[in-house]
């Protein structure tokens, strides 16, 4: 089974039980459990508060089906992950959480660059110690240096009481640096010595104390640009960048959007009504989107469609309502019908002519990615590349099959 191929793949973490419904009994009930039942409806369920969910499946192959067991089988704050770019990161930042090294996240806004800092800090030996995470975009520039650093009494108007600041509090364990590139450049030094000493000066102190803190970064913007243009410190950079992990938007791994939206489903849907179903139509819908909000625009997605859905046993297609109005097919062929002659650089030419020509390919294989990367002759992730690409672009795209 492939849910069970993917469940095993390094990075995964610990795995629940994967038991039969004939073998319900001799399961053990401290531990988390995924039940699998065959029936004429597909169905999930959540027992024993929550430490075990059942999913009866009509068809093992299904999309749905293979989502909602990664959803059961992943732990409450770890990754969802089905795609094999995610997967291999996982499996990198699993072998990268024994060491102490810093990692640098980059990756667009909302693909779960906190999730994978959690990740690694609770696959490192420090994972019993505090994990502090600090937005440096949320945080006012005159305050930051105090809470990053601590403070002594006095050491400023207001300052009633010493404090001891983000470094110390995460002392022994991990500190995630959010939106770095936001920090102020006179802080970017100062922050470089706490690297490299291993200690913090507190505002107001003249000695400095010993900080034992394992750091993660996380940026959503390009910083060797950042660099270039002067507004961050290149010695910071390479300080951070010893092991760079990048995640790419939500539309590039379209293999995590089905797992994605189920676990999402399960985290919103109320507890004390029974769960509903994710229907394959409504995951393709789901899988056609380019989630330009990648995965904040999903669970948006998802908490509407509950919310349509109500008391329905599934989730279908006409609960989906995305943040902003997908165009139609007609709408684009007239669009590209007016702005192809008007498209004088040869780049837009190429990519227009590649887009007719990988979609009627597509078409004439009935929506097959497999067959169709074949006949192109690509692999069938560079197809996917290529048809999140045009999603981008606001070309409506049918989910395909594969």
């Amino acid at each position: 089974m492939r849910a069970a191929a993917v469940l095993n793949t390094p990075g995964m973490g610990p795995l629940p039980v994967l038991a039969d419904s004939t073998d319900v009994g001799a399961l053990d009930p401290r531990r988390p459990a995924v039940v699998l039942e065959r029936g004429a409806q597909p169905a999930l369920a959540r027992m024993a508060n929550g430490k075990r969910h059942v999913v009866r499946y009509a068809d093992p192959l299904s999309e749905s089906a293979l989502a909602a067991i990664i959803a059961c089988a992943t732990a409450p704050g770890m990754p969802i992950a089905a795609d094999p770019e995610t997967l291999s990161i996982l499996a990198l930042a699993e072998r990268l959480a024994v060491s102490d090294i810093p990692v640098l996240i980059n990756g667009p806004t909302g693909t779960g660059k906190e999730v994978l800092s959690r990740f690694i800090h609770a696959a490192s030996p420090r994972h019993d110690k505090p994990f502090i995470g600090v937005n440096c975009a949320a945080m006012p520039e005159t305050m930051l240096e105090a809470l990053l650093f601590g403070h002594q009494k006095g050491a400023f108007t207001g300052a009633s009481a010493a404090g001891e600041g983000f470094f110390r509090a995460a002392h022994g364990g991990t500190l995630l640096l959010d939106e770095i590139a936001e920090m102020p450049l006179s802080l970017q030094a100062k922050l470089l010595r706490a690297l490299q000493e291993g200690e913090v000066v507190p505002l107001g102190a003249t000695q400095p104390v010993k900080v034992d803190v394992r750091i993660i970064a996380c940026a959503n913007r390009d910083l060797p640009s950042e660099v270039e243009e002067g507004r961050f410190r290149a010695d910071l950079y390479y300080r951070l960048n010893v092991f760079p992990l990048t995640l790419r938007a939500l539309a590039e791994r379209p293999d995590d959007i089905a797992p994605l939206a189920f676990a999402l489903m399960m985290r919103h849907a109320p507890a004390d009504r029974p769960l509903p179903w994710l229907s394959d139509a409504a995951l393709a819908m789901l899988g056609c989107h380019g989630w330009p909000g990648n995965v904040r625009e999903l669970e948006n997605v998802v908490r509407r469609a509950l919310l349509l859905a109500g008391d329905q046993a599934e989730i279908g297609p006409e609960h989906i309502v995305f943040d902003r109005p997908a165009r139609s097919p007609a709408s684009d062929a007239a669009l590209a019908e007016v702005r192809a002659p008007q498209a004088g650089k040869l780049s837009n030419i190429v990519q227009l002519s590649e887009a007719r020509a990988i979609l009627a390919t597509l078409e004439a294989c009935g929506g097959s990615r497999v067959e169709a990367a074949r006949q192109l002759g690509i692999s069938e992730r560079t197809l996917r590349y290529r048809l999140a690409s045009f999603r981008e672009a606001g070309i409506a795209v049918a989910g395909g099959r594969r």
